[in-house]
């Protein structure tokens, strides 16, 4: 198996080490991901013709990822009169129940800091207004073009700037739809898989023409759909080495888009090296603290595309998760993939907003903070900002028992201990290799909290109770 085969199992991408990062050059580059950092909480949504399935975008249409992905078509053992179906959906898709306005709000009020939207998937179907091809969203044969909202990106890109979230445009490299990489009539026949059809060594005047229309279709993206803050790349395989050479002049495209958006990070997923400023883990968290930027992308729900039958997270499993994240340095994106008709799930939106709640009010011990030793335990997550270091306390369930006495494995001198929310400091006193801390009578009563969330001060001499 490939090292480009081992990177994407299931359609999961795994994710670059840490080994692979590299540490841009340019101060503004440089800048803005500290500013990333900062965010911690990024919407991501999967959205496109394919939601009408309620099926994984994109990946039925590879033969050679058909043992996986085609687990839940039960219509049909013709994948070829499937692929046309998958293919035509373009032809039905009318989400006329679209508000870009709820959805930013919903976000807003979910505590989510950042945008990352499908622009195009690997189906190669175009959610912009673009140029380059009628498979998209404004053609005439989607009957959503003649909506007023037709133009989804630029309706959802604006929608939620004025709810004061930054962009970042999720965009595949591969493109299974124009006939530049997936070529009809070369040796592989009929035979899909993730990358092109022919070999660009080969039939290098072809692969020239889906360079370029890669390059306009991200140029027109990053000129004509105002501020854009992240270029998020996806299909990993798309590079220069691995299983079939495939250069797509990355860096060229990418120095264009920065003379317009000079601000612009870009994240070649699981390719390293100078175009993956952060590292995107998905569907995983890793196992130890890393020391550079990432963004762990994680479903709401179980899959990245809408699924009718889908079970949605709770609000204490999702704090978990993002407590985990940001104590172990990362941000966390999580993905809801919108309905067919244009609504987020009611069970998707609940645990948004019940997520943001618990965000209001301890909110600081998560953006704009840092790692800070020891980091995750299980059972707590520690973070810091400036001179405070929080550690949030984590309830498995509101079944699990509350004590008089929390115990916080922290070794450092404390002066001061206080609960987040709470007025005044808390008794605390050193035992172990940590310290015992005292609740208030009143959070002894009722079931478990998601968490408690306490706010450790080290900036005084205080002696230990």
């Amino acid at each position: 198996m490939s090292e480009i085969e081992k990177e994407i199992e299931q359609g999961v991408h795994h994710f670059s080490s840490e080994s692979k990062w590299v540490k841009p050059e340019d101060p503004v580059i440089l800048q803005r991901l500290e500013w990333f950092q900062d965010q911690k909480l990024a919407l991501m949504m999967h959205w496109g013709p394919y939601s009408q399935l309620g099926l994984a975008e994109s990946w039925t249409l590879s033969d050679e990822d058909g043992d996986w992905a085609r687990n839940d078509i039960d219509w049909t053992d013709d994948y070829e009169e499937m692929k046309r179906a998958y293919i035509g959906l373009n032809k039905t898709f009318n989400p006329i129940r679209f508000q870009p306005e709820q959805w930013a709000k919903t976000a807003a009020e979910g505590g989510f800091k950042y945008l990352i939207f499908t622009t195009k998937h690997h189906d190669g179907f175009c959610m912009w207004d673009t140029h380059t091809t009628d498979y998209r969203i404004t053609d005439g044969a989607t009957p959503f073009h003649a909506h007023r909202y037709a133009d989804i990106c630029r309706h959802v890109f604006d929608a939620f700037r004025r709810e004061g979230l930054a962009i970042a445009a999720y965009f595949s490299k591969a493109d299974w739809h124009t006939p530049y990489y997936w070529a009809p009539g070369m040796k592989r026949g009929r035979h899909t898989w993730r990358g092109p059809s022919y070999d660009p060594q080969e039939y290098p005047w072809l692969w020239e023409k889906f360079v370029q229309l890669t390059h306009e279709q991200i140029m027109e993206l990053m000129t004509r759909y105002g501020r854009v803050d992240m270029l998020w790349l996806d299909a990993g395989w798309v590079r220069d080495g691995g299983r079939v050479r495939q250069d797509i002049r990355l860096g060229e495209v990418v120095a264009r888009a920065r003379r317009v958006q000079p601000w612009l990070l870009s994240v070649d997923r699981t390719v390293g090296g100078s175009y993956e400023n952060y590292v995107t883990p998905e569907q995983t968290i890793p196992e130890k603290p890393m020391n550079v930027p990432w963004e762990s992308c994680i479903t709401i729900g179980t899959s990245f595309s809408f699924g009718y039958e889908d079970a949605y997270k709770s609000a204490r499993q999702l704090v978990h998760i993002l407590m985990e994240v940001v104590a172990k340095g990362g941000n966390l994106a999580l993905n809801v993939g919108p309905q067919p008709d244009g609504r987020l799930p009611k069970g998707a939106v609940k645990s948004m907003k019940d997520l943001g709640a618990w965000l209001k009010r301890y909110g600081e011990a998560v953006y704009g903070t840092r790692m800070r030793a020891p980091y995750y335990t299980g059972s707590c997550a520690f973070t810091g900002k400036g001179d405070a270091l929080y550690c949030t306390y984590l309830y498995p369930d509101e079944d699990a028992p509350l004590s008089e006495r929390l115990y916080l494995p922290y070794l450092e001198r404390v002066t001061a201990v206080e609960l987040v929310g709470v007025a005044g400091e808390l008794e605390f006193r050193r035992e172990g290799e940590g310290i015992s801390v005292r609740l208030p009578a009143s959070e002894l009563a009722g079931k478990a909290p998601i968490a408690h969330v306490f706010r450790i001060r080290k900036d005084e001499v205080r002696r230990l109770s």
